[in-house]
């Protein structure tokens, strides 16, 4: 119960619950005080003028037509005047507005006035000092008290309740998503992978569901990265590792400066493969930009890595300096390895984009494999040789620098033969 009560649907239902009844009261005493009060004051004023009205005129009428007035006030207006007596009560029957009546009759006869009740009828009687006759007026409350507006007070209530529904209706869109979210976030936070939040309703509501969605899929890409990394690390340090423990174990019967090189190349191997590791854990955190013009730094990759570079015009980009160097690095690298020479590096400039294009002259890539090529360990060459295979983390940092900097990075095999990369930097 106590988490029921604490739930956004709960609290935000009673709040909006208790606005609209605040306001459907702070109409209603509106109303009341603007329409009913004011009509009611009007009608009882109308009411004491037509019986006192009615009783200076009986006075005035001869006493053989006192019968025949009376009679016809009974069957017009529902006014009773009589001077016999009535059998009077303490109080007249209780009706609204019987306060306003009495005060409209108090200032017509210059006296207080007060209603009372008869034994046998339902009436408000009345004593009227006129002509100094002792009559007496009655009415029938149901006839002329003023009721107040049954159809305004229905509305009213009907207002109010529709607006609660209404209230209900739109905090429940608002707090089921969210709900939602929260239970797939737990997953998430367990290393599940929720079923996707329906990207429905309002704009923002869609929104958010949508970047969750992108967000479950990242960490669980995050995690799987993760088990695939350690597992790769796990694999390629075993082989050095076994080795180099062989050839330590050989030194102590017959050192030989052979074993201590290729020990040595272990280590290596080793270091090479950790920073490799590192490098890719490292590519989820974008780097902050700056003004870079690519055709300098295109040429000081293609000077490092020993190609040819024809030169190119100005071209001037907002980014990451080391993560863009790192990325071109790689992709030469990558052609260099296992392309054909010569390996060409090109740079195409507009006002929109930048594009840093690396080709090669090798087999290429079957095209079912453009895309599998930058997962993490991911190899067409099955083999974990330095020499021929490497490691498959390469194009996989690629990747990620890429995307973690908004930059695009694709393969294509060319027309007549060879790989193209293509790195696409908006400007």
């Amino acid at each position: 119960m106590k988490r029921l009560a604490r739930s956004l649907y709960v609290r935000t239902a009673l709040t909006l619950a208790l606005a609209f009844i605040v306001f459907q009261v702070a109409a209603f005493w509106v109303v009341y005080r603007t329409l009913i009060v004011p009509v009611a004051a009007r009608s009882a004023d109308d009411l004491s003028g037509l019986i006192v009205l009615s009783a200076q005129t009986w006075v005035e009428l001869p006493p053989e037509t006192r019968a025949a007035f009376e009679r016809e006030l009974a069957h017009r207006h529902g006014l009773r005047l009589t001077t016999t007596d009535v059998g009077a009560t303490a109080d007249a029957p209780r009706f609204a507005f019987r306060r306003q009546i009495e005060e409209a009759l108090s200032r017509r006869l210059g006296e207080p006035i007060v209603l009372y009740g008869a034994s046998d009828t339902q009436a408000a009687w009345l004593d009227i000092p006129v002509g100094g006759h002792g009559l007496r007026a009655g009415f029938f409350p149901d006839r002329y008290a003023v009721k107040p507006p049954l159809t305004a007070s229905a509305v009213i209530a009907l207002g109010t309740f529709l607006s609660l529904l209404t209230a209900l209706f739109l905090v429940r869109r608002i707090t089921v998503p969210l709900a939602r979210a929260a239970r797939a976030a737990s997953q998430v936070g367990a290393g599940e992978l929720p079923d996707p939040l329906p990207e429905t309703g309002p704009a923002e509501l869609a929104e958010l569901a949508r970047r969750f969605n992108t967000m479950a899929a990242e960490v669980r890409e995050l995690l799987d990265n993760r088990t695939t990394l350690l597992a790769g690390i796990s694999h390629d340090l075993r082989t050095p590792m076994t080795r180099l423990q062989l050839n330590l174990e050989m030194l102590r019967d017959a050192p030989s400066p052979a074993r201590i090189d290729r020990a040595v190349a272990d280590l290596v191997d080793m270091n090479r493969l950790i920073t490799g590791y590192l490098e890719l854990a490292r590519t989820t955190q974008a780097e902050a930009k700056v003004r870079i013009d690519l055709a300098v730094l295109l040429e000081e990759v293609a000077a490092d890595a020993g190609l040819a570079w024809p030169g190119a015009a100005p071209c001037e980009v907002a980014a990451g300096r080391l993560a863009l160097r790192q990325i071109v690095s790689n992709l030469v690298q990558n052609a260099q390895r296992y392309g054909g020479s010569p390996v060409e590096l090109e740079l195409e400039c507009t006002d929109r984009q930048a594009r840093v294009i690396v080709r090669d002259a090798g087999p290429g890539i079957p095209a079912d494999q453009l895309e599998k090529v930058f997962r993490p360990f991911y190899r067409l060459e099955t083999s974990r040789s330095h020499a021929t295979g490497g490691t498959g983390l390469g194009l996989a940092i690629v990747r990620q620098l890429a995307e973690t900097n908004g930059w695009k990075v694709s393969l294509k095999n060319g027309a007549t033969g060879g790989l193209e990369a293509v790195l696409e930097i908006h400007r």
